[in-house]
């Protein structure tokens, strides 16, 4: 009997020593999603559920070792594209992705962690736009990332939201998976997809009250990547990768892990205790 091949997923971000995000979350996803994982890391942080305490940034040259020594050997159907932490970083990923042809990209533009601090070591945000925007498949920004990268202030509603979506879009995305905030009501957590020549659509969770949420943008990012190649549609995936990531956070909200913000349980389907 033919084997049915399982999609090959690289993620390229920065290692969290906590475990709770980054490229161990990623890794984490894909194996839970039935994807093999494979990574290039940008940065070391020594990182736990309190906050991000150091950062050692991998230099721009091992970054492009790194991605040459995966493209180079493995088929590669989705890149998860995370923290970058300055412009070096972001043009050598960026000659990589136009030298090796890669199917699907996500761009989760990681600039500032769960805790607040910061990710970002210089502004990247001009390179970001100019160099990865255009090779991105979908962008995954939260909303303090969405006003950085359009330039605007916080949204505070949907509108706003679907606005500064829109000016993405128009900048040359080609999809933007909006995700809401803490302004949205306590019951729900909705996010929008937009796409050019498409109509916004919304997708809708109930709302998990649990302060272990570390992660939970890398974790959607890379489940995203590693469940487009099933179908080659990213409604799809965007749908079943909210579906994972909810379950994720409700079995995880029983987690007692550190003394800040607790990770996911990302093998909840396999291990819920």
């Amino acid at each position: 009997m033919q084997q049915k091949p399982f999609p090959r997923v690289l993620t390229i971000a920065g290692s969290d020593s906590g475990g709770g995000a980054g490229i161990q979350a990623d890794l984490k996803t894909f194996g839970a999603l039935g994807a093999y994982g494979a990574s290039v890391i940008t940065a070391v942080t020594a990182q736990n559920t309190r906050g991000v305490q150091g950062v050692h940034v991998i230099p721009p040259q091992m970054i492009g070792q790194q991605c040459e020594s995966v493209f180079s050997d493995i088929r590669i159907d989705a890149v998860k594209i995370g923290m970058l932490p300055d412009a070096a970083s972001i043009r050598v990923v960026a000659d990589m992705l136009r030298r090796y042809t890669v199917p699907f990209v996500v761009l989760d533009p990681v600039l500032v962690a769960t805790s607040g601090d910061k990710l970002a070591l210089e502004d990247t945000v001009e390179v970001m736009c100019s160099e990865l925007l255009p090779l991105a498949d979908v962008l995954t920004p939260n909303l303090s990332e969405l006003a950085a990268l359009t330039g605007n202030p916080l949204a505070t509603d949907e509108k706003e939201m679907l606005v500064q979506g829109e000016k993405l879009l128009d900048s040359g995305a080609k999809a933007v998976l909006l995700k809401g905030g803490h302004w949205q009501s306590q019951e729900e957590a909705r996010d929008w997809l937009v796409q050019q020549s498409a109509q916004p659509q919304c997708f809708v969770n109930a709302r998990v009250p649990t302060q272990n949420t570390h992660g939970t943008g890398c974790t959607l990012s890379a489940a995203i990547a590693a469940l487009y190649p099933h179908r080659g549609n990213l409604n799809f995936a965007v749908a079943s990768a909210k579906s994972y990531l909810h379950g994720a956070i409700e079995v995880g909200q029983y987690w007692h892990l550190g003394s800040g913000y607790g990770p996911l349980a990302h093998f909840w389907r396999t291990v819920r205790d």
